[in-house]
């Protein structure tokens, strides 16, 4: 491909999706709006092996870092504050962020992904004082417990589940629920809360965070060796209503069905939280109207001269005393080569394994490596009618529903009386395997969302159709990694974790296996730690 088809296929095939994307009228309702999302169409050019032109520039820099999602800017983040700053940052979209970013119109600031983070664990040391940076943690007590800024804190209600006709206080099912399911879920998560304060033989805790402190005693490793469905019915959990809040629980956190995810990963996500505060315990969560792009502000802040967006990286070539990192840069419309001494790759195992180039490293992650896609919509909508019971609250989930329900990004917003919201609405596209998945996803148009979406909110707001002025898509193509049965303990993982020539290092979270924003900070603190343990020093 030359350069002239190269730029025609960015932004040729970019103006085209813009059309398909556009407004279409849904029945007698127009709903403006369309479908946005990451610059996948610049991305595939990597995946489908194209080139481009020679490079007409060759720079150098001490440390390039390729991503800017949360591992790539806390892997910044730590050389920044560690006085390593001749490095340079590069993301393929127009922001940073991730799976973390957010969106913003006139009534507020929205998630387009990550909404929030649980009340972190207190050997989280590091992360606590990236949130004391942040003014989250407001002090640290003199028992030495953190103190959260309270306008962080969920208000309350905090969350609702509409289900047997009405709206209950909280997700865990009890309204109209059976005494004889009443007592398995109980049941259940005092089995659940045994496994937070379990510990294995190696005296390490069975479910930590980050996963690679967790326990290697096979008791608790075992457990990757199902599904959490297998798991539930071998431990005689067969309440329906159990199955469909469990099934709810791990396609929120992995996109993934309770009959398909690890039961160690899906136990993970109930018992690796044991944070203490003085004003919070490990069941709160932090929130913002932007979500956790609230987050990904404070992490950028200081290191926006050496973040440089609207750049797909096409190739990584790690050599004995160097790595050469290619990338285009769209805005400039020219090839560059940076001549660096390290290299961060806080991108996906897909992704590197192409920017690598290594056939090795591509079947393991065809083999291992499973990826959910997501559908996430902000609605703009006037006030709307409510079903009767606890009424509209942070969370707002439909029992049984293929969806997870819808956040109000206007939650947390001091005003006292609202007379629009914006609603972000998350769907894990999992009822079909993630490749198939996929591709209905591409083919949907925007009035085919609006109608699923609007199918969906019709259950618990009648005026829906009526009451909401637009509607924005987002799709998420490779959302988070799926921990499925065997990746936790299998080697993979750790395999493709391992520097290679101890001068490109990996950071993302498809190597811890678990995609929370804990993972995330971590994998690229440890990714920037092997980096400062070498001794480098800026040069320019």
């Amino acid at each position: 491909m030359n350069r002239k088809e190269f730029i025609k296929n960015i932004f040729g095939v970019a103006a085209i999706a813009g059309i398909a994307g556009s407004c279409k009228d849904h029945r007698s309702n127009s709903i403006k709006g369309s479908i946005i999302g990451a610059s996948s169409n610049i991305g595939h050019i990597i995946r489908d092996g194209k080139t481009t032109d020679s490079p007409s520039e060759i720079i150098k820099k001490d440390i390039v870092i390729v991503g800017g999602g949360i591992s790539g800017l806390s892997a910044a983040r730590h050389l920044q504050a560690n006085g390593i700053t001749n490095f340079l940052l590069l993301d393929l979209e127009k922001e940073v962020g991730g799976n973390a970013k957010s969106g913003k119109n006139t009534i507020s600031a929205f998630p387009w992904g990550a909404h929030y983070i649980p009340v972190p664990n207190n050997n989280l040391t590091e992360y606590l004082d990236f949130l004391q940076e942040c003014g989250v943690v407001k002090n640290i007590n003199e028992n030495t417990l953190p103190e959260y800024n309270e306008a962080y804190l969920c208000f309350n209600p905090e969350e609702r589940l509409f289900i047997n006709g009405q709206w209950q206080d909280g997700l865990i099912p009890h309204f109209g629920v059976p005494e004889k399911d009443t007592a398995q879920i109980s049941a259940f998560l005092n089995k659940m809360n045994e496994y937070r304060y379990a510990v294995g033989a190696d005296k390490k805790e069975a479910f930590a965070i980050p996963v690679n402190e967790s326990s290697n005693d096979n008791a608790f490793t075992l457990l990757d060796t199902l599904t959490m469905q297998e798991w539930m019915l071998t431990n005689k959990f067969t309440s329906s209503y159990l199955h469909t809040y469990v099934n709810y629980c791990t396609r929120d956190d992995f996109g993934t069905p309770h009959n398909k995810i690890s039961a160690w990963a899906g136990i993970h996500y109930f018992a690796a939280r044991k944070g203490k505060a003085a004003n919070a315990t490990y069941s709160d969560v932090l929130t913002w109207p932007e979500g956790n792009g609230f987050l990904v502000n404070k992490l950028q802040a200081a290191i926006l001269p050496q973040i440089k967006t609207s750049s797909l990286v096409t190739k990584i070539t790690p050599q004995a005393d160097k790595v050469l990192v290619a990338y285009f840069d769209v805005a400039a419309n020219k090839n560059i080569i940076i001549e660096a001494a390290q290299c961060i790759v806080a991108v996906p195992q897909f992704i590197a394994s192409r920017l690598l180039n290594d056939d090795e490293r591509k079947a393991a992650v065809k083999k291992d490596f499973h990826y959910s896609p997501w559908m996430v919509a902000n609605i703009k909508t006037n006030e709307l009618k409510q079903k009767p019971g606890a009424p509209l609250s942070w969370d707002n989930v439909m029992y049984g529903s293929d969806s997870l329900g819808y956040i109000d990004a206007t939650h947390q917003q001091l005003q006292v009386y609202k007379t629009k919201r914006n609603l972000t609405y998350y769907l894990p596209l999992c009822t079909k395997d993630p490749v198939t998945e996929r591709k209905l996803a591409q083919n949907k148009t925007h009035a085919d969302w609006v109608k699923l979406i609007m199918d969906d909110l019709k259950k618990v707001h009648a005026d829906i159709e009526t009451q909401t002025e637009e509607i924005n898509v987002m799709i998420w193509g490779h959302a988070m990694i799926q921990p499925l049965p065997g990746y936790i303990s299998g080697k993979s993982r750790a395999v493709l974790a391992r520097s290679v020539n101890n001068n490109v290092h990996f950071a993302h979270t498809d190597i811890a296996g678990i995609s929370i924003f804990e993972e995330a900070f971590y994998q690229g603190l440890n990714a920037a730690k092997k980096i400062i343990q070498q001794g480098i020093k800026n040069k320019g």
